[in-house]
């Protein structure tokens, strides 16, 4: 993967995120709405949603989306409990990347960046049957916390979500 940027996401590039996840992030494992997912995105620009990207010669080639939150506050380190925790929310990388490791290295770009806004916990979830983001997720140091019945967001094979953690402290 070399010429490759990787570098902070700003709001000129919610468009070429958008159109990446859209073109390919669908599988039967992925929970993409639509409306949330750009709506999500778009929240890059206010600032409440950070991403990091990779791009070679100007071409986007994948991302990982990112945020504080309280939504796990139930899974916390008794000590930490109430604490901001950050949530990976989005990973996608280009068919053509696929395999190579980018998804590992954006998706520790952003484990970096979070623990330098002083997070010690981060979350990340997926369907439980998702063998390439259970690898991704794995090589990047998260460990499985729980997995659930979640029809709703995930209506292919088991319905399950399986909720990982990494513990930065």
């Amino acid at each position: 993967m070399s010429d490759l940027e990787i570098r902070q996401a700003q709001a000129q590039d919610i468009a070429g995120m958008c159109a990446l996840i859209f073109e390919h992030g669908p599988n039967p494992w992925n929970h993409l709405p639509e409306d949330e997912v750009i709506a999500h995105l778009q929240a890059i620009a206010d600032g409440s949603v950070q991403a990091v990207l990779a791009e070679r010669e100007g071409e986007l080639l994948g991302f990982v989306s990112y945020q504080l939150s309280r939504h796990f506050e139930r899974h916390q380190p008794e000590a930490r409990r109430g604490q901001l925790h950050g949530y990976i929310c989005e990973a996608v990388t280009h068919r053509a990347v696929a395999g190579q490791g980018l998804g590992t290295r954006l998706l520790q770009q952003a484990v970096m960046q979070l623990g330098e806004q002083g997070v010690s916990d981060i979350y990340i979830d997926r369907h439980e049957e998702n063998a390439a983001s259970a690898g991704m997720m794995r090589k990047a140091g998260f460990v499985e916390v729980e997995t659930y019945a979640d029809p709703q967001r995930r209506p292919n094979g088991s319905g399950r979500t399986t909720l990982c953690c990494l513990r930065l402290v």
